[in-house]
């Protein structure tokens, strides 16, 4: 099969080092802050409000189905043009590296509901309670990432509007999600969205000039532009 001489797998080749720097420096902000903060005291940011909200096993499905989302949108908001690909990828950066100074600094947690064994939707919540630890909560990348994925789209011309507005509800959808599985609290969601929209607007003061220069001169050293 013939392939374009600027993209593979629909992604432009300029930007295969970014996401796969986005990729890695969400790994290692995940789950190698975790290795370090493990046996610290962690803060219970709960507040009362979240008591409220019940737990719905079910929405786990939209939780998890959040991976194919986050994918598609990813590639969309690469394939912008070349100045907004980079301010996009350049703001994830950003914001992750937020995110990895506030796992180390504020530790958190909260108290996660216990589950019954019978019924589908808790089996796959209680495997998600087992394989996912009640840290690193505070600010939600689930939330982040989901927001940056309707960020990726809203100002794309060439995307349409039902789409947008999709990407929009199902961001909005899974940010309840994390509350109704009891995978975060309301303060976790809040700072994932607003970190998000904050790191958005801040790289365009310079930072996203820098990120860009330095991949370039990575890509055209492994003749990716």
């Amino acid at each position: 099969m013939r392939e374009k001489s600027a993209e593979v797998l629909f992604i432009p080749k300029f930007m295969l080092i970014p996401l796969f720097i986005s990729i890695t420096w969400n790994s290692i902000t995940y789950f190698g802050s975790r290795l370090l903060t493990t046996n610290w005291h962690h803060i219970n940011a709960e507040i009362s409000l979240d008591s409220i909200i019940p737990l719905v096993p079910w929405t786990v499905s939209i939780y998890l189905s959040c991976y194919i989302y986050w994918l598609a949108n990813y590639i969309l908001g690469v394939r912008q043009s070349r100045e907004e690909a980079f301010r996009f990828i350049s703001a994830d950066f950003f914001a992750k590296t937020i995110c990895l100074l506030c796992f180390l600094i504020i530790p958190t947690t909260n108290i996660r509901p216990q589950l019954g064994s019978e019924g589908f939707w808790n089996k796959i919540m209680i495997w998600l309670y087992n394989t996912d630890a009640a840290d690193n909560l505070f600010p939600s990348i689930h939330c982040l990432t989901s927001w940056f994925c309707y960020i990726a789209v809203r100002e794309n011309k060439r995307i349409p509007k039902p789409y947008v507005m999709f990407s929009l509800f199902f961001a909005i959808c899974i940010c309840i999600s994390t509350l109704t599985t009891k995978q975060h609290v309301i303060v976790d969601v809040i700072g994932g969205v607003g970190i998000a929209e904050g790191s958005y607007f801040v790289v365009k003061y310079g930072f996203t000039g820098l990120y860009t220069r330095l991949i370039t001169k990575i890509n055209r050293k492994l003749k990716l532009e």
